[in-house]
């Protein structure tokens, strides 16, 4: 069973009342997005709160965090009121499809997505929106960001290889080029199972790069991983 809270060193995520809890795919997505530069960023669909954090952490931006969830974002309000960067983290209670660009321009947008297209849907309604695109279609979240995304901002997210490999296709039809991949791996030994990916409305050559997680045994992180994640885990 899932610990309530999760221990960073700079912050704790709060995650007992939350549709899903702390897991790897946002830790890697808010340890590598690319903040360097970014004023404004956007995370869609935040959850815990917790690339919101991440990132609060290693930059200057101001943050919004939006969650359609009623009693998710609740608790991302606690856990971003308990930390040090509360007065630089918006949270609204709102799906991707209602944020007017009016509300700002972002350079920065992140999310880690409903990605199980075809998969069994989940009977708890509340995880079966936060893992399936059932809320938040691919076309819903390429038409917000197009709307959102400042000219020379950056889009940035984490899929399963597959589907990551799909949205790249589907994101150039509004004009959305990858210029980089990062392929993950759990083990040396396995295949590649998640990509993150950044996105801009400018085409570059994509730039490739692998990122191992454990080396043969559960808990043994590769030197990669370690220096990804070392200013978050305590462990490190």
């Amino acid at each position: 069973m899932p610990n309530n809270y999760f221990a960073f060193k700079q912050f704790v995520v709060k995650q007992d009342r939350c549709a899903f809890k702390v897991g790897t795919d946002g830790v890697l997505l808010g340890a590598s997005a690319g903040v360097d530069g970014r004023e404004a960023i956007l995370d869609i669909g935040t959850g815990t709160g917790l690339i919101a954090l991440m990132l609060a952490q290693r930059s200057e931006a101001s943050i919004t965090a939006i969650e359609p969830d009623s009693i998710s974002c609740q608790q991302a309000r606690e856990n971003i009121a308990g930390s040090k960067w509360k007065e630089r983290i918006r949270v609204i209670e709102t799906d991707l499809q209602k944020l007017s660009k009016q509300d700002m321009k972002f350079d920065l947008i992140v999310t880690n997505p409903p990605f199980f297209s075809n998969s069994l849907v989940n009977h708890d309604p509340r995880k079966s929106a936060a893992r399936h695109n059932i809320s938040l279609s691919t076309e819903d979240l390429l038409e917000g960001v197009q709307r959102l995304l400042s000219r020379d901002g950056y889009f940035q997210l984490i899929m399963p290889y597959a589907e990551g490999n799909i949205f790249i296709a589907e994101a150039s039809s509004y004009s959305f080029y990858c210029n980089s991949i990062v392929k993950v791996r759990p083990l040396p030994t396995s295949e590649v199972r998640r990509l993150i990916l950044s996105f801009s409305r400018h085409q570059l050559s994509p730039r490739e790069s692998f990122l191992t997680i454990e080396h043969g045994k559960r808990h043994d992180f590769t030197e990669d991983y370690k220096a990804l994640t070392r200013d978050y885990y305590l462990k490190f």
